[in-house]
């Protein structure tokens, strides 16, 4: 199971909401370079980026701050938020982005996701953002009557990377994952499924890796308040 440390970028800071709330972040720090270039050291295999601003404006608003990164660390790296459109998905693998993203435009405009995932295979991650197993968008400002398991089912034959599922009444608020929903939806596809939302411990790691269905677990507030030291982390889930 690959463990992706999160930088979510608000206003160029490193931040972490409570339940996807954006009146309740916490600041991190003033330089997501750096904070990269600490994971990179810690022996991360992959990155995690999220754009806020970017998913509630719904284009690019924290892209300088992505640009730094990618030019701090050469380690790969996914992003989501504000992720819409042909144009901008070629423009940020153009720039080095390994995988992006696509929550919002996953349930307002499916086919541009089947499009982009033939256009640029093995690059594409489809973001599920849900609050009671059903899907939210826009930031999650948005609530739909999509269920979470429907919208990963009808990607099935799309060729996507990954689904990233984050239950968004576990974000931020350490309080554990929800690893029932996670499985159940990993078992529902064969799509890789990423764990976001919730992970607070070690413990949470473990359990999400013994389910033997869930492919990678998605952590901020975790290894910002110390809860978790990335290193050992990264240590016990490859023993």
């Amino acid at each position: 199971m690959i463990l992706y440390p999160a930088i979510d970028l608000k206003d160029g800071q490193c931040v972490r909401l409570l339940r996807g709330e954006m009146s309740a972040a916490t600041v991190f720090g003033d330089d997501p370079a750096a904070q990269a270039a600490k994971f990179a050291a810690a022996g991360c295999e992959w990155l995690h980026l999220v754009d806020l601003n970017g998913a509630f404006a719904g284009q690019p608003v924290n892209a300088a701050a992505v640009e730094a990164i990618l030019a701090r660390v050469k380690v790969p790296t996914q992003l989501g938020g504000g992720i819409r459109d042909m144009a901008t998905i070629a423009m940020w693998l153009e720039k080095g982005l390994s995988r992006v993203i696509l929550g919002t435009v996953a349930v307002e405009n499916p086919d541009l996701v089947r499009q982009a995932a033939r256009a640029f295979p093995g690059n594409v991650a489809v973001g599920i953002d849900a609050r009671k197993g059903f899907v939210a968008t826009k930031g999650w400002a948005e609530e739909t009557t999509v269920q979470a398991t429907d919208l990963a089912r009808s990607f099935e034959d799309a060729g996507v990377a990954a689904i990233i599922y984050t239950d968004i009444d576990r974000d931020g608020a350490m309080g554990g994952p929800n690893i029932e929903a996670t499985e159940a939806l990993a078992r529902a596809v064969t799509i890789p499924v990423i764990a976001s939302g919730g992970v607070s411990r070690m413990e949470d790691l473990i359990a999400l890796r013994d389910t033997g269905v869930i492919a990678g677990a998605i952590s901020g507030r975790a290894f910002y308040d110390g809860a978790i030291d990335l290193a050992a982390a990264l240590a016990a889930l490859k023993a």
